[in-house]
């Protein structure tokens, strides 16, 4: 459950880095780097969001369910 919550919140702050840079984008002097700043950490937020989920598959600390896209078909019997 832990691993949700942190995952949700991690996306939950991807999403607001973007908003936020769109804001300082529109709003802000042309001089300005807020908004650079901004998409530089949602980069960062996303690469990291992207190891963590490849590091908990990996180490068996997150298990996939749910719907399994490829589905094969049972292998013979022996005596067949």
């Amino acid at each position: 459950m832990l691993s949700k919550i942190l995952i949700i919140g991690v996306f939950l702050g991807i999403l607001y880095t973007l908003a936020s840079s769109f804001y300082f984008l529109v709003s802000d002097d042309h001089d300005s780097d807020r908004a650079v700043r901004r998409l530089s950490w949602r980069v960062g937020l996303s690469l990291a969001l992207l190891a963590a989920l490849w590091g908990g598959f990996h180490f068996g600390i997150i298990e996939p369910q749910g719907v399994n896209p490829v589905r094969y078909p049972a292998p013979p019997a022996a005596g067949e």
